[in-house]
């Protein structure tokens, strides 16, 4: 099965509040770190191993991990010498890679330093800041037929205000909730690439977006997947409000 590579590096600098302390995929929606809801969703789909790449406090993604294991079951401890078990565990089945892919480093400068993971492999890439409720498998399955060395999934972003429904009069007739509208398609993430992508990653300073994708597009090698569902990124404190909203109403739509 394929892997699946999320950018966890990054200084999340919109979200001061949170990322003073721990980086954004940790930032908790629900008591949870966003960067958990993610693997999640992958997870559903069959994908189950996954490469972070870590840079600004990717230690207390490690420290996250290791003591999830850890703390997820049953445990016992023997006082006298320290010894510690555990035992029934209920943690998911998944493979983790954590790799350190240095702090000054661009988001295609941190794929290409992982290039010893994947080399060879078609792989899924995500950032550690965005749910959805798209169908993965569905992503990748659209990749290996057209052909192509990446496919992005295109998402409309969600209204920033709610809107405005009149009546006959001019007068208002109601409010409409804050929908998935039409500013313009934009690169939701979940994408998928072919090794050949290596080929454009010249070193820690490669932009994804700006130096890699749009040469790919350049040259005919970039598809698309379109989602009209539910898609909201993790930018600003107001994001986080709105996922924990989401989350606290008993049915998130990307919750799998």
């Amino acid at each position: 099965m394929a892997k699946v590579v999320i950018l966890a590096g990054g200084m999340g600098t919109r979200l001061a509040e949170e990322t003073e302390v721990r980086p954004k995929p940790m930032v908790e929606i629900g008591g949870r770190p966003i960067l958990w809801h993610i693997m999640q969703s992958y997870a559903h789909y069959g994908f189950n191993e996954f490469v972070v790449a870590l840079g600004y406090k990717g230690d207390v993604i490690k420290r996250y991990f290791r003591d999830y294991c850890a703390l997820h079951g049953n445990m016992t401890v023997k006082m006298r010498d320290g010894h510690v078990s555990t035992h029934d565990r209920d943690a998911e089945d998944w493979t983790i890679h954590l790799i350190d892919t240095g702090l000054d480093v661009m988001t295609g400068g941190r794929i290409k330093r992982l290039k010893p993971l994947l080399e060879g492999e078609t792989f899924l890439l995500t950032y550690g800041d965005g749910v959805a409720n798209v169908d993965l498998r569905a992503v990748y399955d659209s990749h290996k037929k057209n052909g192509r060395t990446a496919t992005l999934t295109a998402v409309r972003p969600p209204a920033r205000f709610g809107g405005l429904v009149f009546d006959e009069r001019g007068g208002v007739k109601e409010f409409t909730e804050k929908p998935q509208i039409g500013e313009g398609w934009i690169n939701g993430g979940f994408m998928v690439f072919e090794p050949e992508v290596f080929k454009y990653l010249e070193d820690d300073s490669t932009v994804l977006e700006a130096h890699v994708l749009e040469k790919l597009a350049e040259k005919g090698q970039l598809a698309a997947y379109r989602h009209d569902g539910f898609w909201q990124c993790m930018d600003t404190m107001r994001d986080v409000k709105v996922l924990e909203s989401l989350w606290q109403s008993g049915k998130p739509p990307w919750r799998v």
